[in-house]
């Protein structure tokens, strides 16, 4: 097939076009083509990657005054009108009820960046050094109209300077030029022959059998169609979904809870001291906030951690620090809205989980965020054994397609005993996966609960990475699309 045999009607009438013209931008080429300018510019690549014309483009911009630049334009720049009336050293306070507070704030650090004044101890002081500045002669060079750096005479840093303001915007207009090459000029010669082509056979082509007589637009078999990609949900999505289905699924009420949480209930009704590690800056987002701690159990939580309450506990010892409580945190880990849920509901059974999102201090890197999702739950009932717990435990992560999961002992202030659940992984050997136990009676008693509760909190983020097949916490959030259109529906 002839590279003649290859081209559509409308590639040929654009090449005939440029034959007189050499190159043309998309408006004329659409006059002198006779086709619309759409049409003729798909011709137009679809040429280029036949090497017969090139495209080019050209980005020429143009900047234009806003509304405050125009207004500064008329009746000066914030740091112009006070440099103007500033004869004498006089107090930010005094400059603010002649101008307007927010004027002075704009102008304040204008006018020390261009050494026309100073401020010391709150008094405007001037430097007697004024000159005009670049940025002045810029704006009074629109004269009403949007113009190119060159023809405004300004420089980079000034229109940066002016942009950084809002003073002036900046508008991008593309240029195209379509030219033939040597190649369609030589083709051209060659004759280009102008004929209808049926790309699509009709009812009516057939019954007439007009088709006969028609020519039909070749199709190269060849070429490797462009990739279809279905809708899916985010793989990341699909398996925090999947978690809240297994739970669902063995009984279990979703429950939610504020991202802002007391450190009551964060920290100390889970009978963690108040002089932990975890409580400091490095650990915890604090907040300036404060909050109302609850009426009926502050009490007996203090009690619990001076002195162990009145169970056969020693406590934490020291002074309970009701301030301290009343603190508002981002909250660490989802405990603190399921230790709430329990409070409130205090009669068994509570068949409760939380998947959601907790918040630390932690150093972006592979393996850590500041912030992360958690899978929370509690079983409260009677007669509940830590071999519950653990059998509750290995049906999830079977569930979730980890055939061997095992249990190393751990500790944790709020559980007794404690484990943390591994799961075995082929390359990596056992991944520890989170926390677990059954809550101590130092946490439940003050609140009423007389059943044993089993608790556990676990990874989210590390299990989907372990199921994606990821090295780096961080790729969960990417926004690749590639990556989130080649990823499988579904991995077992």
């Amino acid at each position: 097939m002839s590279i003649q045999d290859n081209l559509t009607i409308n590639e040929k009438k654009v090449l005939l076009a440029l034959e007189e013209m050499g190159s043309a931008a998309p408006e004329r080429l659409e006059e002198e083509s006779g086709l619309q300018v759409d049409a003729a510019m798909q011709a137009a690549f679809m040429l280029e990657e036949k090497g017969l014309v090139s495209v080019s483009e050209k980005v020429l911009e143009r900047y234009s005054l806003t509304k405050e630049g125009e207004e500064y334009t008329k009746n000066g720049l914030p740091e112009r009108q006070i440099v103007d009336s500033l004869k004498v050293p006089i107090s930010l306070e005094e400059l603010r009820s002649r101008f307007s507070p927010q004027m002075v704030g704009i102008a304040t650090g204008w006018l020390v960046k261009k050494g026309w004044a100073k401020v010391e101890n709150g008094v405007m002081v001037p430097s007697g050094k004024v000159y005009a500045g670049k940025d002045e002669e810029t704006l009074t060079a629109f004269a009403g109209k949007a113009k190119t750096l060159e023809e405004l005479g300004s420089d980079e840093g000034t229109i940066k300077d002016l942009l950084k303001r809002k003073l002036i915007i900046k508008h991008e207009e593309k240029f195209r030029t379509v030219s033939i090459t040597d190649a369609g000029n030589a083709l051209v010669v060659q004759g280009l022959v102008l004929e209808e082509e049926i790309a699509q056979l009709s009812p009516d082509l057939l019954k007439s059998e007009a088709w006969k007589e028609k020519k039909f637009r070749p199709y190269r078999l060849d070429i490797t169609p462009k990739s279809l990609y279905g809708a899916k949900i985010h793989p990341y999505r699909r398996l925090i979904e999947q978690m809240r289905q297994i739970f669902l699924e063995m009984g279990f009420t979703e429950i939610k809870g504020g991202i802002i949480q007391s450190s009551f209930w964060n920290f100390d009704a889970l009978f963690q001291p108040q002089d932990h590690p975890a409580r400091d800056m490095q650990d915890t987002f604090h907040l300036d906030s404060t909050c109302q701690l609850p009426d009926e159990y502050p009490e007996k939580v203090a009690a619990m951690h001076e002195c162990g309450g009145d169970i056969d506990s020693c406590g934490w010892g020291g002074v309970w620090d009701r301030e301290l409580a009343r603190r508002n945190v981002l909250r660490t880990h989802t405990t603190s809205v399921t230790v709430k849920y329990l409070a409130d509901h205090p009669k068994p059974p509570v068949k409760a989980f939380c998947i959601d999102r907790a918040y630390r201090r932690e150093t972006i890197d592979p393996t850590h965020t500041p912030e992360f999702e958690q899978l929370e739950g509690v079983v409260m009932d009677k007669d509940m054994s830590f071999a519950d717990l653990l059998g509750l435990l290995a049906e999830f992560y079977h569930r979730m397609g980890f055939e061997e999961v095992r249990f190393r002992p751990g500790y944790f202030p709020y559980t007794e005993p404690s484990v943390e659940p591994e799961v075995y992984v082929d390359g990596l050997g056992w991944v520890e996966l989170g926390g677990a136990g059954v809550f101590r009676k130092e946490v439940s008693e003050p609140l009423g609960i007389k059943e044993p509760v089993l608790a556990w909190g676990l990874g989210v983020s590390r299990l989907a990475m372990l199921k994606l097949g990821l090295k780096d916490l961080r790729l969960l959030y990417q926004s690749d699309i590639d990556w989130l259109r080649k990823s499988e529906v579904c991995r077992t």
